[in-house]
């Protein structure tokens, strides 16, 4: 069994000499959709445009929002999932005692790319489907996949049923203690956050590092 105070004081134990290359790993990780935290810099759903006199979006800018949408996606699935699992690999091995800031890049190899990609996929996929059915069933599969991409990391060869029914075992009974350790973040979020949002960034590698001595927990209990 794990608590929450053991998490963080080992967490804090592995950054201590590393916590700027893991500051540049959570800060890819956030910049291309691949942290857990999704309140990092803000909503990205606020836009802003300019109207005709009905107040209703031209067709120029409804197709250059539809094409920016499509690229962000287009992104977040071939750059960012790869630089996701590559991310929690990092983590991983700095909870290991390795700190070698190339694990990010270590599954664009062409033997792994198209799998995890197509894991990744499913998981969102998944998600998303739930999510339909109201928002409280969606977050409960966001938990629930929780530790794909860590899988992914450790295993990439395995197909998109194997690491999600791994991540499914892994956080069975978990889900709502791992939902209180998210909690204990809201306040050292607040707190960056009153900086311009800027200050939630130095809180992500504490954040993301705690994420991988979780997984190591259940990892080890499953």
């Amino acid at each position: 069994m794990w608590t929450r105070s053991e998490l963080k004081e080992n967490a804090k134990g592995k950054l201590k000499g590393f916590y700027w290359q893991a500051f540049l790993v959570s800060l890819i990780l956030v910049i291309t959709g691949g942290s857990h935290n999704r309140l990092d810099l803000g909503s990205s759903g606020s836009s802003t445009g300019t109207t005709n006199g009905g107040g209703e979006f031209t067709l120029e800018i409804a197709l250059f929002a539809v094409t920016g949408v499509l690229v962000f996606l287009a992104l977040r699935i071939f750059l960012g999932y790869i630089l996701e699992v590559g991310g929690r690999k990092y983590f991983i091995e700095l909870s290991r005692g390795s700190s070698e800031i190339s694990y990010l890049l270590n599954f664009f190899d062409k033997q792994y790319y198209k799998n995890i990609i197509t894991v990744l996929l499913y998981r969102g996929v998944y998600i998303f489907l739930w999510s339909l059915l109201l928002i409280i069933p969606g977050i409960i599969k966001m938990y629930e996949y929780r530790f794909v991409p860590y899988i992914m990391a450790e295993d990439p060869d395995l197909d998109h049923k194997g690491a999600l029914n791994m991540s499914s075992e892994m956080t069975d009974g978990q889900k709502l203690d791992i939902f209180i350790l998210d909690l204990s973040f809201l306040g050292w979020f607040f707190l960056g956050a009153l900086f311009f949002g800027i200050g939630v960034l130095f809180v992500q590698p504490y954040y993301d590092a705690v994420n991988a001595e979780l997984y190591q927990k259940v990892k080890a209990r499953a």
